[in-house]
């Protein structure tokens, strides 16, 4: 893979470098670039297969599934790099039709045709909810002791999983994607990102080169998403007021395709649900920004952000205005929960979170506007090898495919 390099900025708060956006030149640049190619021009820099492949060998991808076409699922596994450990976590239905068996047995085929490294397993399974109620990691669960449905309660788990692994890497990818050429464009953006950063606390985020969408028998393709062009600017705009300058730096607020290093994961707290990606940011911003509390800017503890542009469009399912509506009200409610969030800018977001109430008062839609209570502590808290004792003591709990 060949992007630009170095990025053209890089916004230094604290101890918190986040780049502006990279261009893909390449999405395969060769099996082993020379290292006289590597950089060419101080413009761009390539990684070759082989190093790609290296990082995709220590990188887990963990796809959150809820009930997608089994066929949509199996695309989106095509696209995966057959390096990386496949780290399924699925919240479908058990009743009154069993997707979850339906997922389980059309992974085990295919993994026999694709020798691929599978795991999957069910964000609800009871005895998941007490493995980390006996792990006294209570901040993912609700008031039955049970794993709470949202999305980001199945990225916690993956992360869990990828580490109980020994993953260095782990990265996410939506199930939704109807382009697996997409998908495996944007592990090879992980691994280039993660083959970038100088730091052992990295986030690769993937900023989609357009969203195509069919309208009057023609394709267009719209540049934002309905979602991410409000979460951009209002974490455009609490960076702009903590440097004291405008900022258009953050392109990729809603990134549901990014990637973490093992080290940062671990250590970061997750907001619920699908407010999940814009609170990464803000949770970096608050543990290393230095606005809370002092951090040092050493070479060994800042955290680099990567917002890399794919040349794949990403087309994925249509879920709908309710659907849309809720994601947006999620990400522009953990903006203005910041501690780092001042008045202005909670005054906007709380006029735009007004307004899509009665918007979805009118459509009867139920929005979520409490993520505060649901901040999930960092998994570092608990003890893996205790965590994949319990996990290899409940033997129906996770069904391992080519997983030694």
């Amino acid at each position: 893979m060949r992007l630009d390099f170095p990025p053209k900025y890089t916004e230094v708060i604290g101890a918190v470098k986040i780049h502006s956006l990279q261009k893909v030149y390449e999405i395969d640049s060769g099996y082993g670039t020379k290292t006289k190619n590597s950089q060419l021009n101080n413009s761009t820099i390539s990684f070759g297969n082989k190093k790609i492949s290296k990082i995709c060998n220590e990188m887990a991808i963990v796809i959150p599934v809820k009930n997608e076409k089994l066929s949509l699922l199996e695309g989106v596994l095509s696209g995966v790099p057959n390096e990386c450990l496949i780290i399924i976590v699925s919240n479908s239905q058990k009743t009154p039709v069993d997707r979850y068996s339906m997922e389980v047995e059309m992974v085990k085929q295919y993994s026999q045709f694709t020798n691929k490294r599978i795991a999957i397993v069910h964000q609800r399974d009871s005895n998941l909810g007490r493995i980390f109620h006996k792990l006294n990691y209570s901040s993912i669960l609700d008031n039955y002791s049970q794993i709470r449905s949202g999305k980001a309660e199945g990225m916690v788990i993956g992360i869990l999983l990828a580490k109980m692994h020994g993953m260095k890497y782990v990265g996410f990818v939506d199930s939704d994607n109807y382009f697996p050429g997409a998908v495996n464009e944007y592990v090879k953006i992980f691994a280039s990102g993660f083959a970038m950063s100088k730091s052992h606390l990295s986030n690769v985020r993937v900023c989609w080169r357009s969203k195509p969408k069919v309208a009057n028998n023609r394709v267009y393709f719209p540049r934002w998403g309905r979602i991410s062009e409000h979460s951009n600017k209002y974490l455009n705009d609490l960076i702009s007021y903590i440097t004291g300058f405008e900022r258009d730096i953050v392109t990729t607020g809603n990134a549901g395709e990014h990637a973490l290093s093992m080290s940062l994961a671990e250590n970061m707290d997750f907001s619920t649900g699908y407010s999940v990606e814009p609170y990464e940011l803000i949770n970096i911003l608050e543990k290393f920004g230095g606005i809370i509390n002092e951090t040092t800017n050493s070479t060994k503890d800042f955290v680099e952000v990567f917002q890399i542009e794919t040349r794949n469009p990403h087309f994925h399912e249509n879920k709908g205005d309710e659907h849309i509506t809720g994601m947006l009200y999620e990400s522009l409610n953990v903006i203005n929960n910041s501690k780092i969030c001042n008045t202005e800018i909670t005054k906007d977001i709380k006029n735009h979170m007004i307004m899509l109430q009665h918007k979805a008062n009118n459509g009867s839609i139920k929005l979520n506007g409490n993520n505060n209570d649901h901040i999930m502590a960092p998994i570092n808290t608990i003890p893996i090898d205790k965590f994949n004792e319990l996990v290899i003591d409940s033997p129906q709990l996770l069904h391992l495919f080519n997983v030694q």
